[in-house]
């Protein structure tokens, strides 16, 4: 299995942007995939630089529904004419941020043919499932991190109800592919015992200091391997990084091999 970053916060080349998103392109044994397709179209940009071609992607997953996953979905959808979009009903919440700002999806792209919402669990193979964990109980409290939802006229903490993550199970391993793990990455290892994790752990708005000690030991614990990348803030990866020598960290450009 291939996963190379098309997009996230840092680049390894000074050839390829950056910004605050995610994109992963991700080569199984059975099929191309794209995994979020970043703020813009930067990603396809990046696409083209490194040689992937988006039009042999087979499916895409928007892993929730925030416009620094989402927001090149209309690029991808006319580069690629064929691939289904898989993302949770719940993607066309109305997301804003601490500040209030509105950080969800185009409403428009709601009536796109191409779009297919899933439940709480979706297969799309064999060796590929999604899940949305709604109804699944946290060992740990999920923090919105300031983060709200408007939904029936009332603003609301976001509970992160249109989230999803990708499993893929391949030769033995069983791989969580995770956005922002915004329901928790201590969470995420309770419900899927995975082998690797690839993904943001969503801890860029805590202080990088001794507040994140129990996070690292759990991870430290676990018998996981780790790739970071955007939401998880460089900071605190590195606070990380010095407990957990094994973390690593997915630029923009980097290919992994698992």
């Amino acid at each position: 299995m291939k996963i190379t970053a098309l997009t996230e916060n840092t680049s390894s080349r000074e050839d390829l942007g950056s910004e605050h998103d995610l994109s992963l392109f991700i080569e199984t044994g059975e099929t191309r995939l794209l995994f979020d397709m970043g703020q813009s179209g930067l990603f396809a940009e990046n696409a083209e630089k490194l040689g992937v071609d988006l039009s042999s992607a087979e499916l895409a997953v928007l892993s929730h529904g925030h416009y620094d996953h989402g927001g090149g979905l209309p690029v991808f959808l006319e580069i690629n004419d064929r691939a289904p979009v898989f993302l949770s009903r719940y993607a066309f919440d109305e997301c804003h941020n601490a500040e209030g700002k509105y950080i969800g999806l185009d409403p428009k792209l709601k009536i796109e043919p191409r779009l297919v919402f899933t439940g709480e669990e979706t297969e799309l193979s064999p060796a590929l499932h999604l899940y949305a964990c709604n109804e699944r109980e946290p060992a740990h409290p999920i923090d919105s991190a300031g983060l709200t939802v408007r939904r029936g006229g009332e603003v609301v903490p976001d509970g992160f109800r249109h989230e999803q993550y990708l499993l893929i199970e391949e030769a033995g391993k069983r791989v969580l592919i995770s956005g922002c793990s915004h329901k928790g990455i201590l969470n995420l290892l309770d419900w899927f015992a995975p082998d690797v994790v690839v993904g943001g752990f969503h801890l860029m708005k805590r202080p990088a200091d001794d507040s994140l000690a129990p996070c690292a030991e759990a991870l430290g614990k676990a018998d996981t391997r780790f790739f970071t990348c955007h939401c998880t803030g460089l900071e605190q990866y590195r606070w990380l990084k010095s407990r957990l020598p094994a973390l690593g960290y997915l630029s923009t450009g980097q290919t992994i091999e698992i």
